[in-house]
């Protein structure tokens, strides 16, 4: 059991990158397909799909390359299970001046650090990407 699950597949997407996989498996849940989703439209995956398993179900990432390398050059998780970090709309930073995304939950849902700010709303800051 993982006690982090955005972390484990944080860590699922590196490895499969690393070996060049075409996708990876993640246990589904809704935080994870929001956050996947994000991933999507931002253009650091291709895709994914929810499979049935019959239990809570599969969600298989779609990787992306780009000149055999992939898209995604790092991706970290800022809060974390045991130090959650919350940011006011004003607090949230650029993620490589503006070359990286960053993750955010909010009261209105998980959205880019880009959306939040113009919708004036802070929350929990998931994860940076770039």
């Amino acid at each position: 059991m993982h006690t982090d699950p955005i972390a484990d597949m944080i860590t699922r997407i590196k490895n499969g990158a690393q070996a060049s996989k075409e996708s990876v498996d993640i246990p589904a849940s809704r935080m994870k397909l929001d956050i996947l989703d994000i991933l999507m439209k931002e253009g650091y995956i291709k895709g994914f799909k929810v499979v049935d398993d019959g239990k809570q179900g599969l969600i298989r990432v779609n990787l992306k390359y780009f000149n055999a390398k992939h898209v995604i050059t790092d991706i970290k998780r800022v809060s974390k299970p045991g130090r959650r970090i919350y940011r006011k709309a004003d607090d949230i930073q650029q993620v490589r001046r503006g070359l990286g995304v960053s993750i955010v939950s909010t009261s209105r849902g998980v959205m880019t650090d880009r959306k939040a700010k113009a919708n004036n709303v802070g929350g929990e800051e998931i994860l940076r990407v770039w």
